[in-house]
């Protein structure tokens, strides 16, 4: 019971300075998630054991011109690179093989497409049609907190069929489908109050969010089961690290953006 309170306490208080900060300014939202990455980083790099500074350099190179020039081709080219990194990271998953990085080199290269990529979208998915729409960006926190909810939810009272216990051994295929599920009962209801885009294309979102935040979650889970350690962190008492918190946004963050802005 005591570490369900201090989940859920810490839990709370993620969510409150999270909303917060999007709901304030873009400033203040573009400010807090940096740090999230920041301190994301920070936990990648004890965990593959990569001692350097130059990526917290190059994150901030990345994304000040993002921001800068949010029209350039250059971020379709990142994009692609992102998301080919991504279904990478993906088959290695379900293969079962190994993610290799033997020097720093291949360390600094995973940081990127992994991490700095991801988290820069992040940053950029509430800037739609060149305004910050912090309404957009809570829409998809919801489905994400949704579908992670119900996905616990279901799997702890009728989970039994594991879905991928090899990395995720508490992870069910009842809970994958009722978080899945009830993503996309929530994408009904945030349809009738946002309506930036149509029903269906808030039902393919919750998708996206669901299926490829939940993959996330594995790959994250893969990364910590290599480097023999339960969490990336101790920042957020009974969730573990920042990266522990983000792991299913981060990874969606980029497939979202590209159906945002390239498909709808």
């Amino acid at each position: 019971m005591g570490n369900l309170l201090r989940r859920s306490f810490s839990g709370i208080i993620f969510v409150l300075i999270f909303v917060s900060s999007i709901l304030v300014s873009k400033e203040s939202y573009i400010v807090l998630t940096s740090l999230f990455a920041l301190l994301g980083i920070w936990e990648f790099s004890k965990m593959i054991d990569f001692k350097s500074f130059v990526s917290y350099i190059f994150f901030g190179l990345v994304l000040f011109l993002m921001l800068k020039r949010p029209e350039s081709y250059a971020i379709t080219g990142v994009l692609i690179i992102t998301i080919l990194s991504s279904v990478f990271l993906i088959y290695q998953l379900f293969a079962k093989k190994e993610i290799l990085f033997f020097n720093d080199r291949s360390k600094l290269g995973l940081t990127i497409r992994y991490l700095i990529f991801s988290m820069s979208f992040l940053v950029l998915l509430p800037f739609y049609k060149g305004e910050y729409n912090p309404y957009l960006m809570i829409c998809i926190l919801v489905l994400i907190w949704v579908n992670d909810s119900f996905a616990f939810l279901v799997g702890k009272n009728i989970g039994k069929t594991k879905l991928f216990v090899s990395v995720s051994p508490k992870k069910t295929i009842e809970g994958f489908v009722g978080g899945v599920v009830f993503a996309i009962i929530a994408a009904f209801t945030i349809s009738k109050y946002n309506t930036d885009f149509t029903l269906l294309n808030w039902i393919v979102i919750a998708v996206i969010v669901s299926v490829i935040g939940t993959i996330g979650d594995l790959v994250e889970s893969k990364f910590k089961r290599q480097a023999n350690i339960k969490d990336s962190g101790t920042i957020m008492p009974g969730h573990g690290g920042i990266l522990d918190r983000l792991d299913s946004l981060l990874f969606a963050a980029p497939f979202v953006y590209m159906y945002i802005n390239f498909i709808i």
